[in-house]
């Protein structure tokens, strides 16, 4: 039980400090953005690389924060029935669910986007766009990156499922816990 609980805190200390890193990706986002709206509006003119840039600087986060937000709680999901729920049926429910249906879809994703990624990498593949963007196999890299950082949270996600079935989170440290987010929010 302890190395499961030692497996939720690296992958969930892992996702996090690629979360803080990749968000401020959202601040880059939005200055190039605004960059392309004032060159367009007040001087008439455009770059085509930068408008590609804010484009994949947002793909770039939000496929790299998905494991975070994962971490966090951040997601959509159905909480008529699952927050008022008790932990364990919590517990449960995440279980079948990692099990079920986001393991499956993470290897379904890297199962089919691992060709199209490698293709990309081979020969690195630029924008599309004449005066785009040079570098859009980095970025389809995070294809992969996503499955990585979801899967991984996926297990840790089972692991602490697992430590609350066993009465065992208490092995975990309260930011890790079933609950931790909804007292944030309460606040």
């Amino acid at each position: 039980m302890q190395a499961l609980a030692w497996l939720v805190r690296m992958i969930s200390g892992l996702n996090r400090v690629v979360g803080e890193v990749l968000s401020w990706l959202a601040l880059g986002c939005v200055l190039v953005c605004f960059t392309v709206v004032v060159q367009r509006y007040a001087f008439a003119t455009s770059t085509l690389w930068m408008q590609d840039l804010y484009v994949w600087l947002g793909g770039a986060m939000f496929t790299g924060v998905a494991g975070f937000a994962l971490m966090r709680d951040d997601h959509v999901r159905v909480d008529i029935f699952y927050r008022p729920a008790p932990v364990r049926r919590k517990a449960m429910a995440d279980l079948l669910g990692v099990v079920f249906f986001l393991l499956p879809f993470i290897y379904i994703v890297f199962h089919y986007s691992w060709p199209a990624v490698a293709r990309s990498w081979s020969y690195q593949e630029a924008s599309a766009n004449i005066g785009g963007m040079p570098g859009l196999f980095v970025l389809k890299g995070f294809i992969i990156l996503f499955c990585a950082l979801v899967g991984l949270q996926g297990l840790a996600m089972g692991a602490r499922a697992i430590l609350v079935l066993a009465n065992r989170e208490d092995l975990l440290p309260n930011h890790l816990r079933y609950g931790a987010n909804d007292a944030k929010e309460a606040h």
